[in-house]
């Protein structure tokens, strides 16, 4: 038997199940990238910038994060596709892993130590580029080493390691001295670690010859044609119509307490801190309850549907909220909603990949940009719902949850899966 053959054959030993310690490490280490990504997007990189440019800060971090998110948004299909062609004989998946989140780490140095926001700005394109390189390969592996019947249980629990990052960045920069350098280049060094020690225990077989690449594989990188892969297109289109819901909570929640709720600027980030943590503690629950019952049920698309619309809900209540406790209750409900929602929905881009052994982390790259492009829309659009409503919030959040109704209904077309 050929070193190709071996190599595809690997993979179906596998169908018995995913072993409980690959799926600690697998999470493990998707927490700690997440880790090392969002805390500079939710702390770090507003201190930073506030260190550089303290007399304006708003408009030189805005220009950090546009940019920065339009890396993130051709970056991660791109490496995606590099990933699945690699014929290293590390395997496909570790050199991205290893190379990616090495870079990452260079990059949060590089920013620490930055004395210009140029300097800051090139290292943040880098870091994006670099972490989304890591995170195409990472989530590559749920397709390419755990079994359909086991992915609702594994995505369940991947579902839980986004709020997990964002809870133990925003403790770890608090808990580290008054020192910017460190409060980025820590957060890097633990996603480092903990990446590097899946990618060297991961079983990740070389695979054969690919076709050589040329200029229309690369723009195939960034489409997948609609009319031959229907369910695929639906499930994206779902997750945008999603994505744009809980950006738009994230982006404006502080202006709502403060502006809608009248919530004091000094309270606003043990508020903010207090909803925070609402939304993950009951993300993490629904999170993993939704992913087992998906793989005991077989169903995916009625957790799908369910989350989105309770999401929405969620939204609705917030945008009518006239005290904080009433704001509280519709934060919880986005947290059921998100948790139902992120707990199945990676596992049902895995059933309705066009090309699942040949390229599933290209494709899922695609997926990945449901999370980068909705950061961008959502900021152009909602200051033109605000300034045409007297309403303002409650139109804002409103909208938000149709949208997110919108990416409920989108799935019920999916023919492939339940």
């Amino acid at each position: 038997m050929t070193r190709a053959d071996s190599s595809e054959a690997r993979p179906a030993s596998r169908t018995a199940g995913a072993r409980p310690g690959f799926v600690f490490l697998y999470a493990l280490a998707y927490a700690v990238l997440w880790l090392a990504l969002l805390t500079p997007i939710i702390v770090t990189l507003a201190l930073k910038v506030q260190q550089l440019a303290p007399g304006d800060t708003t408009r030189p971090l805005s220009l950090v994060f546009g940019v920065g998110a339009i890396f993130a948004l051709v970056s991660n299909p791109l490496f995606g596709a590099l990933s699945d062609r690699t014929t290293s004989r590390f395997g496909r998946r570790r050199p991205w892993l290893v190379g990616g989140i090495l870079c990452g780490l260079f990059a949060l140095a590089m920013i620490g130590a930055a004395s210009n926001i140029t300097t800051v700005l090139i290292g943040w394109c880098i870091a994006q580029l670099a972490f989304n390189a890591t995170l195409a390969a990472l989530v590559a592996v749920l397709p390419d080493q755990v079994p359909i019947a086991q992915r609702g249980t594994v995505a369940g629990i991947l579902g839980v390691c986004m709020p997990v990052g964002n809870v133990a960045g925003t403790f770890l920069v608090q808990a580290l001295p008054q020192n910017i350098w460190m409060a980025l280049v820590v957060p890097g060094a633990i996603g480092t670690a903990g990446v590097l020690l899946f990618a060297f225990t991961i079983d990740d077989p070389p695979i054969g010859a690919r076709p050589p690449a040329s200029q229309q594989n690369f723009f195939s990188t960034y489409l997948i044609d609609p009319r031959q892969h229907p369910d695929f297109a639906w499930a994206w289109i779902s997750r945008v119509f999603f994505v744009m819901g809980t950006a738009t909570f994230q982006a404006y929640q502080p202006l709502f307490l403060m502006d809608h709720l009248g919530i004091a600027v000094h309270a606003l980030p043990n508020h903010v801190f207090e909803s925070t943590l609402l939304q993950s503690a009951l993300l993490v629950i629904s999170s993993a309850i939704g992913g087992r019952l998906s793989d005991r049920f077989g169903r995916r698309k009625i957790f799908v549907f369910a989350g989105s619309a309770v999401y929405g809900m969620g939204l609705w209540l917030i945008g009518t909220a006239d005290s904080y406790s009433a704001f509280l209750i519709g934060v919880a409900a986005t947290g059921i909603g998100q948790g139902t929602y992120v707990g199945v929905d990676l596992a049902l881009f895995t059933d309705v990949l066009p090309r699942q052994k040949e390229d599933a982390a290209k494709d899922l790259g695609l997926v990945n940009v449901t999370n980068t492009l909705p950061q961008i829309l959502s900021p152009a659009i909602a200051p033109w719902i605000l300034a045409a409503s007297d309403s303002g919030y409650a139109v804002l959040f409103s909208a938000a949850g149709l949208l997110c109704l919108f990416g409920s209904l989108a799935i019920l077309p999916l023919k492939q899966v339940r």
